[in-house]
């Protein structure tokens, strides 16, 4: 059937007319100068990939018919189906995004290959698709595909090309990064990044700053200038430093969050920047912290433990970690502790400056076994002894220690004299086990020396074996086992050498010439 057809009624022959129709319309130019004809072939039913085929010759009238194929939809759906979106995704996608329909469709699947050079394809892409349709056609993804996308190789000659900076964001970051940012946000994404350079990250340092944040929150969201304001704030901070330990410090706002934080910080230790410094870059997550928490656990060593801001302040600064021990958990029933052990608030403070591992350690899987182990050899609950050991016993396991014990008892000590071993030198429980057999061997088999002359100084068991044990005894060889060890170990290095300088030196023989 051929009919002819003007403009205006195009579209309601579109929507009118049945889909197991076929339908010729013609126009020549001698009709209507302003026409074109059209030849519409519409499909039976509903084709095999599913959704609506249409396919429109237009023949310009001009002497010379020139024929063009518009796809009305169906090379865009069909794309969404290779890359695995159901038959009704794809349909939804084209009612309820209909820029997408307008968007010339070479442009929507060149942006689609450049997702997927970037890693982003299977699931992820048609996920991210479905989330947010316009980043197939918005104008700032296309920049920022073109930022990300790798330089090309084989063209050496394009200056801008062979200089670029080589992005490297991993795919799954990126997904994040578009899925949750509207295109119109990463507007200047280039320029951030190329400040962070300009502010002192190191380009080889850049992956890893960028893969480690949150890229809305830290670029996105945030104007130059306030990347420029907050890296000039924590230069006083550590500033490169402290990123490169900690990238996620830039998803942070100025403002709100890390000056009230880096001040609270800052007054606590007395104004002392190199000091806050210093806690910062031990552990830089303290700054994921509010003040509020800040407060409550600096209130609670003020009020329950009766320390000073100095010596919080202090105890922070050897073990930053405690403001992640919990009140209820650990903090008030390891302070009970120590209290009920008899300790005042001096005490309290000495054992944390040298053990503050006793506030965060697991009782049920560590304690409590070692607290079993040391009253097992004579330690009395709710006794000084016992609180200072424990807090020593902290820097050594469950196992060293067990070995540590059966070592000494193995050597023929009782329970009773390695408690008083402890008692006197409370580190001898967290010494290595395998270096203290070797001295106690050395002690006995080529010292000379009864295992007991260990109870009367048990810091032998601490110090090196070849620079300070052998060496000192080695030089001092001759009177083996008459000089006892605290006496031959204990005085300073200046000393004992400026003694072995004193001694005689031996008799020596001098010869003289026979006269002729």
């Amino acid at each position: 059937m051929t009919m002819m057809v003007h403009h205006s009624t195009l579209q309601q022959m579109l929507t009118t007319t049945p889909c197991s129709s076929s339908i010729v319309m013609r126009c020549t130019p001698a009709q209507n100068q302003n026409s074109i004809s059209f030849c519409f072939n519409f499909y039976p039913t509903i084709s095999k990939r599913g959704g609506r085929f249409l396919q429109c010759s237009l023949v310009h009238s001009t002497t010379t018919t020139t024929t063009h194929h518009i796809d009305f939809g169906t090379s865009l759906f069909s794309l969404f189906l290779d890359m695995g979106l159901s038959e009704k995704a794809a349909d939804a996608l084209l009612d309820n995004y209909p820029d997408l329909k307008l968007a010339p469709f070479q442009s929507i699947r060149t942006q689609i290959h450049g997702l997927e050079n970037l890693g982003i394809h299977g699931p992820v892409l048609y996920k991210l698709i479905k989330k947010r349709p316009n980043v197939l056609i918005a104008e700032e993804i296309r920049s920022l595909l073109t930022f990300l996308s790798p330089p090309h190789s084989e063209d050496h000659n394009n200056n801008d090309n062979v200089n670029k900076v080589r992005v490297i964001i991993e795919p799954s970051q990126l997904a994040r990064l578009l899925t949750a940012t509207d295109p119109k946000f990463l507007s200047g994404f280039e320029e951030k990044v190329h400040l962070l350079l300009e502010l002192g990250i190191p380009k080889e340092s850049l992956p890893h700053v960028l893969n480690n944040v949150n890229l809305t929150k830290a670029l996105c969201f945030k104007s130059i200038e306030d990347i420029e304001r907050m890296m000039s704030y924590l230069n006083a901070f550590g500033g490169i430093d402290l990123i490169l330990l900690r990238p996620a410090i830039l998803n942070f706002d100025l403002d709100s969050q890390l000056i009230p934080r880096i001040e609270f910080l800052l007054n606590i230790s007395g104004g002392d920047k190199a000091a806050t410094t210093s806690v910062l870059l031990k552990l830089p997550f303290i700054l994921a912290y509010t003040v509020d928490h800040y407060t409550n656990h600096v209130d609670f060593f003020r009020s329950f433990a009766g320390l000073t801001d100095e010596e919080i302040f202090k105890i922070i600064l050897v073990y930053p970690s405690l403001f992640s021990a919990s009140q209820k958990r650990k903090l008030h029933p390891r302070i009970e502790f120590l209290k009920q052990c008899g300790f005042n608030s001096n005490d309290i403070y000495k054992l944390l400056i040298k053990a503050p591992l006793f506030l965060s350690l697991s009782f049920e899987e560590n304690l409590a076994h070692k607290l079993v182990l040391l009253i097992k050899i004579g330690y009395q609950d709710k006794t000084k002894e016992l609180g200072v050991a424990m807090g020593w016993v902290c820097r050594t396991s469950c196992k060293n220690m067990q070995e540590v014990i059966s070592l000494l008892l193995n050597y023929g000590l009782t329970c009773e004299e390695v408690f008083a071993m402890g008692k006197k030198h409370p580190q001898v429980l967290q010494y290595n086990h395998k270096s203290m057999k070797q001295k106690l061997d050395y002690l006995t088999q080529e010292m000379g020396y009864e295992i007991r002359e260990i109870l009367s100084f048990p810091a032998f068991l601490g110090y090196g074996f070849d620079a300070r044990i052998k060496h000192r005894f080695e030089a001092s060889s001759g009177g083996q086992g008459t000089m006892s060890i605290n006496k031959l170990f204990s005085m300073s290095t200046a000393r004992f050498s400026k003694k072995q300088q004193n001694k005689s030196p031996p008799e020596t023989v001098t010869m003289t010439k026979s006269s002729s």
